[in-house]
C-alpha cells in the first residue's frame, strides 16, 4: 500500500512494489515522483528523513538525510552584513547542503531490492513526458511564483513561459529528468562531486551565498538510533534531533496522564489539554533540539515519564498558561510526506522537503529543481543550542512517524515490535501537532485512518510555546469562544489557510490479521492505494 499527496506518485510507488521492489524502493520512487509533480514542496534541492520498519527483525531504523550549513557561514559574518536577529527567509545564506539525493541512495542501498535506475524510472518518465498539474499544487505554485520564483536566479525554469502552470496544464521538466538520470546511473557522488553539484554551488554564490564545493563533497547521511516513547501500550517512534519529532513524543507523554477518550475530541476541555501539552512540548523542543554533534539534547531524561509528570503539573485545566518556558531535565532524572507498507510487512515512513514551498526559489541553471532554505531555522543567538555554526545542521521541522506494538518473542525473553501504523503529517511546525492529533484520534478514539485525518485540527502558529492558536473550520464557534475566555489567543479561521493544519498520510496494520487500512489527507490532492 502507498499513500502520498499526489496520485501519480502513488502510482509510481505501486509500480515499484508490483515490480518486485520493497517499501524502501517504493518510498524513494514516490519521493522522486513528488519532486516532479509537486516541486512546490520537495525535491533534489531539499532534505529527507526516514523511518524504516524491518518486518523480519521487528527493528526500526532512522535515516537523517539533512544537510549542513556552509563552512564559510558564521554569525560574525552575518552581523558584519547587518543580520543581527534573523535572516530573510529566502536569502541565499539560508541554503544548506541538499541532503535528499544522498538520502534516497542510502535508503535504497541499505534496505532496497532494486537498482536506483529502476527506482527512479517512473519519475524520469513523468519529468520527460509531462504531467497535468493538480489543482492544489497549481494554487501553491502560484503563491511560490510570486514569493520566490519570479525574483530568484533560475526561478523561471519552474514556470511555463514565465508564468506558473494552471490546473490541468501539462508541465514538463527536462532538466530534472536529466538530473535524475545521472543520479540513477552514477549514484550520489554524481550530485555531490559532479556537474550537478558544481551548478548548485555556482548559482548559490552568484546569488550572494557562500556554499562551496567542499561543503557538498563533505556531505553524508547518517543512520541514527530513533527515539520513542510508549503511549497507551503502543510505542511511537520518531527521528531524533535535529528533527522536531521529540516535540510530539513530549506532548504524548504529558497527555497520557489524562483520559482523553472520555472527552469529546472537539470539546473545549479536550482541545485545551492538547494545546497546553503542545505548548509545553514546544517550550522544550525549541530550546533543546539542535544538531547533536554540536549540542546533544538530554533525550532520555526529556522522554522520561517522571519528567512528563513534572511538566503536566504546570497545566491548569481551567485556564491557559501561554507563557510556558522550557523545563530543566538535567536536574531530574513546505514538505511532502509519504507512507509505504510492502507485502513482506516492511514499512517506510518518508518525508522530503524544500521548506517554505520552493525553498529559496533559486534553481541551478538547467537542472529543474530549487534549493532549500533550511538555514532560516538557525538561531542567531550564540548562546542558543541551535545557534548557526559552520557545518552544523539546523533545527528541522520535517518528521516521519511510526507506531509499533511491543510484544514478546517465542522464547518469552526477547522483545519484538509489530507494526501498527506508518504515518506522518507535513507542514512546518504543524507537524508534531499533527502527529499528536492524528494519534490521539487513532488510539484514544479508535478512529480509522481516514477519519483521523478528516478531523478538524488546531495549530499553534509557528510552533511558539506562547503563540496564537488557529482553529480549523469544523470546530464550533462556541468552543473557540470558551478557549478564548480561558486565555488562549485564538486566531480567526480563514478558508484560504487550510494548508496551515498540515497534510497527512496513514497506513494502519491490523495486528490480528495483518490487513492494511489507509487514509490520505483531504486537504491535499493525494490518495492511498494498494494492488
Amino acid at each position: 500500500m502507498v499513500a502520498t499527496s499526489q496520485p501519480l506518485a502513488v502510482a509510481a510507488g505501486l509500480e515499484i512494489l508490483s515490480g518486485g521492489g520493497n517499501a524502501a524502493d517504493a518510498a524513494v520512487a514516490a519521493a522522486a515522483a513528488l519532486n516532479v509533480t509537486e516541486p512546490t514542496s520537495t525535491g533534489l534541492g531539499g532534505d529527507c528523513f526516514a523511518l524504516f520498519y524491518q518486518a523480519g527483525s521487528g527493528a526500526v531504523f532512522a535515516l537523517n538525510g539533512s544537510g549542513r550549513a556552509p563552512k564559510e557561514l558564521t554569525i560574525n559574518r552575518l552581523r558584519r552584513e547587518g543580520f543581527d536577529r534573523e535572516l530573510p527567509p529566502f536569502h541565499p545564506y539560508t541554503i544548506t547542503v541538499p541532503g535528499a539525493p544522498a538520502g534516497w541512495c542510502d535508503l535504497v542501498e541499505r534496505f532496497g531490492r532494486l537498482s536506483m535506475k529502476e527506482v527512479l524510472n517512473p519519475a524520469i518518465r513523468l519529468a520527460e513526458n509531462g504531467f497535468p498539474v493538480s489543482p492544489l499544487t497549481a494554487h501553491f505554485w502560484k503563491i511560490g511564483f510570486e514569493k520566490q520564483l519570479k525574483k530568484a536566479p533560475g526561478g523561471l525554469e519552474l514556470t511555463i513561459d514565465g508564468k506558473p502552470p494552471q490546473p490541468g496544464q501539462l508541465f514538463k521538466n527536462p532538466g530534472l529528468a536529466r538530473a535524475l538520470k545521472i543520479l540513477a546511473a552514477e549514484g550520489k557522488d554524481s550530485f555531490y562531486n559532479g556537474q550537478i553539484g558544481r551548478a548548485v554551488v555556482q548559482v548559490a554564490r552568484e546569488a550572494g551565498g557562500c556554499l562551496n564545493e567542499e561543503d557538498l563533497a563533505a556531505h553524508r547521511s547518517d543512520w541514527v538510533a530513533p527515539v520513542s516513547t510508549t503511549y497507551r501500550g503502543l510505542r511511537v517512534w520518531e527521528c531524533p534531533p535535529n528533527g522536531q519529532g521529540l516535540a510530539a513524543l513530549l506532548a504524548l507523554n504529558i497527555l497520557e496522564g489524562y483520559d482523553l477518550g472520555t472527552l469529546d475530541p472537539l470539546s473545549t476541555q479536550r482541545l485545551h489539554l492538547e494545546i497546553e501539552a503542545m505548548r509545553l512540548a514546544f517550550a522544550d523542543a525549541r530550546w533543546y533540539i539542535a544538531d547533536p554533534e554540536f549540542k546533544p539534547a538530554p533525550v532520555e531524561t526529556l522522554l522520561s515519564k517522571d519528567y512528563a509528570q513534572q511538566r503536566r503539573r504546570l497545566i491548569n485545566r481551567e485556564k491557559a498558561t501561554v507563557n510556558q518556558v522550557k523545563g530543566s531535565p538535567f536536574i531530574s532524572s513546505d514538505t511532502v510526506y509519504l507512507s509505504v507498507v510492502d507485502g513482506g510487512g516492511n514499512a517506510c515512513s518518508f518525508i522530503n522537503s524544500n521548506y517554505m514551498g520552493f525553498g529559496t526559489g533559486i534553481v541551478p541553471a538547467g537542472w529543474g529543481f530549487s534549493l532549500q532554505n533550511r538555514g532560516a531555522n538557525f538561531s542567531l543567538d550564540p548562546a542558543h543550542p541551535n545557534a548557526l555554526e559552520p557545518g552544523k545542521r539546523p533545527y528541522h521541522t520535517i518528521i516521519p512517524g511510526l507506531v509499533t506494538i511491543p510484544t514478546e518473542g517465542k522464547s518469552g525473553s526477547e522483545k519484538l515490535e509489530k507494526l501498527y501504523a506508518c504515518f506522518g503529517v507535513m507542514g512546518g511546525f504543524m507537524q508534531p501537532q499533527g502527529h499528536v492529533q492524528v494519534l490521539t484520534g487513532l488510539i484514544d478514539d479508535n478512529l480509522n485512518p481516514q477519519s483521523a485525518l478528516d478531523r478538524p485540527r488546531f495549530c499553534i502558529i509557528n510552533g511558539e510555546a506562547g503563540g496564537p492558536v488557529a482553529l480549523e473550520r469544523g470546530i464550533q464557534a462556541e468552543v473557540a469562544r470558551k478557549l478564548s475566555e480561558m486565555g488562549h489567543d485564538i486566531e480567526p479561521d480563514s478558508e484560504g489557510l487550510f494548508h496551515l493544519y498540515g497534510l497527512g498520510q496513514i497506513i494502519l496494520r491490523n495486528p490480528k490479521d495483518g490487513v492494511l487500512c489507509a487514509g490520505s489527507d483531504p486537504r491535499a490532492d493525494g490518495c492511498a492505494m494498494t494492488y
